[in-house]
C-alpha cells in the first residue's frame, strides 16, 4: 500500500503538470536564494534534528541579505549564524538552542546588547507553530488550540489571543496562519520535473512549504526517478518554486540515507559563538572577507 500511495502521487504531480500548473525550476543554490530570498522578506528555514537547511542558509549570509524575518520552530546554529550576520531583525520560534550543547550566543548578544543589530523575538510553543503553519497551508486566518492555557506566554506575545468557541462557550486560544514569503527545506531526492521526496523526520516542512508564497528545497540529488521509499512523503512540482542540489546541504544535521549528525560541529561551534571576535572571523572565511 505504501508503494501504491508512493506511485500514485507521483503519477497525480505528473498528470497535473501537464494539465497546466507552473512546475519547479532547477537552479544553482546561488541563483535560488537570489531571485527568491529579498532583503525584508520572512523566511523559514525548517527542519528538525534533521535535514537542515544549513548550507542555504549560509548563502543568504554570503548574499548579504538584510531585515529578514526568521522563522523556525526550533532555531540552532545557523539561526544563531544568521542572525550573528546581521542577516535577521526579527525571531519568530518556540525554542531556541544549540541542542545538545547549550545556548545560541549569538542570539543572546543580539537580544541583550543588540549586536550586530537588535533583535525582535516572538515566542510560542511547539504546538502553537505547527498549527500556524497548518492553517497558513489551508488557507486559513488563524488556527485554535488549547496549548497555552496555564503559561504566561499570553501575556508575552500578542500573537497569542484567547478565543470562546462558539458551539461549547469553553475559552481556546487562537494564533494566527503563518504564510512565510519564501520557505528553505532539505530533502533527500528530487525528479528532473521538479517531484521532491524526503523520509524520515520531516517534522513541518509539508506543511511550511504549502503555505510559504515561495519555496525553494535544496536537495542531496536529482535523480531520474523517484523510488518508492517506506514513509516517505512527495512535495509535487507544482507546490514548489525551486530546486537546487546540494550534497551535504544539511550537514552538520543529517539525512537519513545519507550520512549522520556531525555532533562534534555542533560543540565546535560553541567557543566561536560566545566570542564576537572568533564569530567575525568565521563570518570572513564564510564570506570570502579578509580580515
Amino acid at each position: 500500500m505504501q508503494n501504491v500511495c508512493a506511485r500514485y502521487e507521483q503519477t497525480t504531480a505528473s498528470k497535473i503538470h501537464t494539465e497546466g500548473l507552473e512546475m519547479a525550476r532547477v537552479l544553482s543554490l546561488g541563483e535560488a536564494v537570489a531571485e527568491l530570498v529579498h532583503d525584508g522578506d520572512t523566511v523559514a528555514l525548517e527542519g528538525f534534528t534533521h535535514l537542515i537547511p544549513v548550507e542555504a542558509g549560509h548563502e543568504i549570509i554570503r548574499q548579504g541579505r538584510r531585515n529578514l524575518t526568521v522563522v523556525r520552530m526550533t532555531p540552532d546554529i545557523v539561526y544563531d549564524q544568521l542572525i550573528g550576520a546581521g542577516c535577521a531583525s526579527k525571531l519568530i520560534f518556540s525554542w531556541g538552542g544549540n541542542p545538545g550543547v547549550g545556548s545560541l550566543h549569538r542570539f543572546r548578544d543580539a537580544v541583550q546588547h543588540a549586536w550586530p543589530v537588535p533583535l525582535d523575538i516572538e515566542e510560542h510553543s511547539h504546538a502553537g507553530m505547527a498549527n500556524r503553519y497548518v492553517a497558513g497551508a489551508s488557507g486559513l486566518p488563524f488556527a485554535v488550540l488549547r496549548g497555552y492555557t496555564g503559561t504566561d506566554l499570553p501575556a508575552q506575545t500578542a500573537t497569542i489571543k484567547p478565543i470562546t468557541c462558539p458551539f461549547t462557550g469553553e475559552q481556546l486560544t487562537a494564533v494566527p496562519a503563518l504564510n512565510p514569503d519564501v520557505t528553505i527545506v532539505q530533502a533527500q531526492r528530487a525528479d528532473r520535473a521538479g517531484n521532491v521526496q524526503l523520509w524520515g523526520i520531516v517534522g513541518v516542512q509539508k506543511e511550511a512549504v504549502l503555505a510559504a508564497k515561495r519555496s525553494l528545497v535544496t536537495v542531496e540529488e536529482i535523480v531520474d526517478e523517484l523510488e518508492p521509499r517506506p514513509g516517505a512523503i512527495v512535495l509535487p512540482t507544482w507546490a514548489v518554486t525551486a530546486v537546487a542540489e546540494v550534497p551535504g546541504g544539511a550537514k552538520p544535521s543529517y539525512a537519513a540515507g545519507y550520512y549522520e549528525r556531525d555532533n562534534a560541529a555542533y560543540q565546535t561551534w560553541d567557543p566561536i559563538g560566545r566570542d564576537r571576535e572568533e564569530f567575525t572571523r568565521w563570518l570572513n572565511d564564510l564570506t570570502g572577507v579578509k580580515a
